[in-house]
């Protein structure tokens, strides 16, 4: 998967390698170093001296980001002997080279969790009977390893066979030219032990083929259904109990070869209870020539096959629409949902003055609508510019079901708002900021085709502003002490990190400058928050108490537009305007102060809260 932190990872870089000559940094450093040591050991002291120097000469080892246990750590599980659940690791054997093949076996022999068991399905051809051999043999030295030789029937269907032989209460699944770390079985049944979930998944890493070079890191949100719809995210580790599995079924159909995993994944997390998201690297997963890891190009017919495999899920779960592959992102995918229905929305647009704003607005919205039945309410905030009631004068001629409702009062966006949802029609509102140009067809359309869900709270738009940069691709909790935009500062066709700003995305939060929900749902949660949230945070607000109630809040990538960011109002850097914000900061960070020090779960740990680029920690 590719990942656009290049840039703002070396930028970061450089920044700590400054602070190094600083004298009154290098005496924190040292003070950092002496509690290491005192707390953690030799080991992690001279693993964060090497980081700390590494960064100093622009040379960070990616060993320093992939969750290498200690030697301490390792020791520690082993005389630990935990006792749990027998995990059942299958692996399709195919003409594997033997070094390969010795480095997978060693991974798992190596667990520091002892309760495993080893499927090893051979469909190899004569030319490979040494790896063969040596699979057979371990077999006979070690009840652990259970071999078997087999007709090939494709990944699908050799897999399928080795569920059938395997006893274990949960099941996992490794390539034959991967490994895991020694931790892994054990950081898994730990997991169990401590959540009860049927499917766990953890964070991975990309090496090359000698293992020395990395290929990325695979650091991934919790659960989000509306990414793994688009992307298979999960793939490695993935851990399921076997009545899950019984369940949903194992691999049913070659027609998924090729996105076989994508298919299993998307099966077993419709039937689970429980689902459990390991954040830290527990697999490696080789860039061999040819893999999926490398490029999906080297398979082109993964692609349609995971289409398919999608198409199918809709099915199950009773969503209509389809899913269509994403030109120049192999192994992504946009889903286009049918709408049920003809329900009327309802666009809300604060607006006072800038009539050359509004006008760009609502032209754009009535051009790329790509839907028919809604209205328009502009929302009239006490204008000054006697050319602004001139223009509202021919807005019933120009635009169809547009009119203008007059709100008293000094500016508070939460109160113009919840004022103008009391004139609305609609069973979906809009809320649209004056300074939105809709850039992309159907916006509308595509909107409502996930506002329509039940399970859904709220839907966001991908803004970009005027210099082609990222303004909102959803909305981050913990960025700089309270909330952040995905990706912002990126450039607008960027994928992002692991095809994030491409696929649809389930975050906490999208950004009210274009947000779509039910008219009944923004009256049940009394609207936005007109005192502690006049002015900033109160989307955020909105949508955090949709999230505790159990919806998903959706950013689409297929509705776009130009957001000439707080042109109507000024910005927030001024006098007053700061101080009101400062304000509404330490309200928000008194709300939802957990959900700010504590990683958001569609975010990971591995990466920074300082921005939002997605650059590590």
């Amino acid at each position: 998967m590719a990942n656009d932190r290049q840039k703002p990872e070396r930028d970061n870089l450089l920044k700590m390698a400054g602070r190094l000559a600083n004298p009154a940094h290098l005496r924190s450093v040292m003070g950092r170093t002496a509690a290491i040591l005192r707390e953690q050991g030799a080991e992690q002291m001279w693993r964060d001296v090497r980081f700390r120097v590494g960064l100093a000469v622009h040379k960070v080892s990616w060993r320093d980001k992939v969750d290498i246990p200690l030697k301490k750590e390792l020791r520690a599980q082993r005389a630990e002997n935990l006792q749990g659940p027998c995990i059942s690791i299958v692996v399709p054997l195919y003409n594997t080279p033997a070094r390969y093949f010795k480095q997978m076996t060693g991974s798992v022999r190596k667990q520091t969790y002892t309760n495993w068991q080893l499927v090893m399905m051979d469909a190899s051809d004569a030319a490979h009977a040494e790896v063969s051999a040596k699979a057979a043999a371990l077999a006979q030295k070690d009840a652990r390893f259970v071999y078997r030789k087999i007709e090939n029937g494709g990944i699908a269907a050799n897999t399928t066979k080795g569920f059938a032989v395997a006893t274990g209460a949960y099941l996992t699944l490794l390539d034959h030219d991967d490994v895991i770390y020694p931790n892994a079985l054990y950081d898994v049944v730990r997991s169990i032990q401590s959540t009860g979930a049927d499917f766990l998944y953890s964070d991975e890493i990309v090496l090359s083929d000698d293992f020395k070079q990395l290929g990325g890191y695979h650091f991934k949100p919790d659960f989000a259904p509306d990414y793994l719809r688009g992307v298979n995210y999960i793939t490695h580790l993935a851990v399921f109990s076997r009545k899950l599995l019984d369940a949903a079924g194992a691999y049913e159909s070659p027609e998924y070869d090729g996105a076989q995993d994508h298919d299993l994944i998307l099966r077993l997390t419709e039937k689970a209870t429980k689902i459990h998201h390991i954040k830290k690297s527990l697999y490696v997963w080789r860039a061999a020539a040819g893999s999926t890891a490398q490029t999906m190009d080297a398979k082109p017919y993964a692609i349609a096959a995971g289409e398919r495999a999608i198409n199918a899920h809709l099915q199950r779960v009773g969503l209509q629409g389809e899913a269509r592959a994403i030109p120049g992102a192999p192994g992504a995918f946009q889903l286009h949902y049918e709408l049920t229905g003809h329900p009327r929305i309802t666009v809300m647009i604060p607006n006072k003055d800038h009539t050359d704003d509004l006008d760009r607005c609502l032209t754009s919205l009535y051009k790329n609508a790509g839907y028919d039945n809604f209205e328009v309410l502009v929302i009239e905030n006490n204008s000054t510019d006697p050319e602004t009631e001139r223009y509202y004068a021919q807005i019933p001629q120009k635009f169809a079901d547009c009119r203008v409702v007059r709100y008293q009062g000094g500016f508070n966006f939460s109160a113009i708002n919840n004022f103008g949802a009391q004139f609305a029609n609609g069973e979906h509102l809009l809320l649209l900021n004056n300074d939105i140009e809709i850039t992309s067809k159907d916006f509308l359309r595509e909107l409502l085709s996930y506002s329509q869900r039940p399970d859904v709270g709220a839907v966001g738009a991908k803004l970009i502003y005027p210099d082609n940069e990222i303004q909102h691709a959803g909305v981050i909790m913990g960025i700089n002490g309270s909330a952040g935009h995905s990706h912002k500062g990126h450039p607008a066709d960027a994928v992002g990190d692991m095809y994030r700003l491409v696929t649809t995305q389930d975050f906490m939060a999208v950004t009210g400058a274009c947000l779509m929900t039910k008219t009944a749902l923004y009256r049940e949660m009394g609207g936005l928050d007109e005192e502690k949230f006049a002015v900033a945070y109160n989307d955020v607000d909105y949508c955090l108490k949709l999230w505790k109630k159990g919806l998903l809040n959706v950013y689409t990538p297929l509705a776009q537009a130009i957001h000439y960011e707080s042109r109507s109002r000024g910005l927030d850097t001024l006098s007053e305007n700061a101080k009101r914000y400062e304000r509404e900061k330490a309200n928000f960070y008194e709300k939802y102060q957990p959900y700010i020090d504590n990683y958001d779960p569609y975010y990971n740990p591995h990466f920074t809260n300082k921005v939002e680029n997605f650059s590590l920690r």
